[in-house]
């Protein structure tokens, strides 16, 4: 049987020669479009331990992108997206750097355009899965297997059981949250893993609260 290129190898479901370097890198920069909630001006991609030496020859870098163009792990196009990109005015800017991260494929992905900008911190961990363990500084542990909802508020009383009432009342049942927090009383992270996607009228009345700053989504 031939193949086109490295990235038929694995097959539908997951590209490249290495799940770990290309399809779990492909996660990590759609988690980051998808959280973004729209196309990018602009993205600065941070490399570290095995993904800064060999992200060109394991296509982790077209993987990266690919994934902030919001192409699927299983999209032929992952393999022209650095052109995509350039072609769509997206300025990408990839740094190798030196330092020893707590796992070897991590990938800090900065990305944003005039309003806003957005910073998380991925970790592929083999077989084509991820984990966020860090957003616009706040530690967390999101998989991104399952639709999550994550809600910027302020870390005051009553917050988190209104944001639960709302998922309850839309019968949206909770597969697992976490609550990060900077310092008490300022700014909170919530991160809610959820069995099924939350429509945009959900979202909205979560963002209707006290206290509320900003909600986010992960589709599966």
């Amino acid at each position: 049987m031939k193949y086109r290129s490295v990235f038929d190898i694995i097959g539908p479901v997951m590209i490249g020669p290495s799940s770990s370097h290309t399809a779990g890198a492909a996660r990590i920069g759609r988690v980051a479009r998808q959280l973004f909630g729209r196309e990018p001006k602009w993205v600065e991609i941070s490399l570290y331990g095995s993904f800064a030496k060999t992200y060109k020859g394991h296509g982790t870098d077209v993987a990266l992108v690919g994934g902030v163009l919001d192409f699927d792990t299983f999209d032929e196009r992952i393999v022209n997206a650095l052109t995509i990109a350039k072609e769509k005015g997206i300025r990408v800017k990839f740094t190798e750097e030196d330092a020893v991260m707590d796992h070897p494929n991590t990938a800090k992905v900065h990305l944003g355009d005039d309003e806003d900008d957005l910073e998380l911190v991925g970790i592929s961990i083999g077989g084509g899965k991820m984990e966020i363990v860090e957003l616009n500084g706040f530690k967390l542990g999101l998989s991104g297997n399952s639709p999550a909802l994550l809600v910027v508020h302020n870390d005051r009383f009553g917050a988190i059981a209104g944001v639960s009432n709302i998922l309850a009342k839309h019968e949206i049942n909770i597969g697992h949250m976490n609550v990060a927090r900077k310092e008490r009383g300022q700014q909170a992270l919530m991160t809610i893993e959820v069995d099924q996607n939350v429509e945009e009228k959900i979202m909205k009345e979560v963002e209707s609260l006290p206290n509320i700053l900003q909600v986010a989504k992960i589709n599966d």
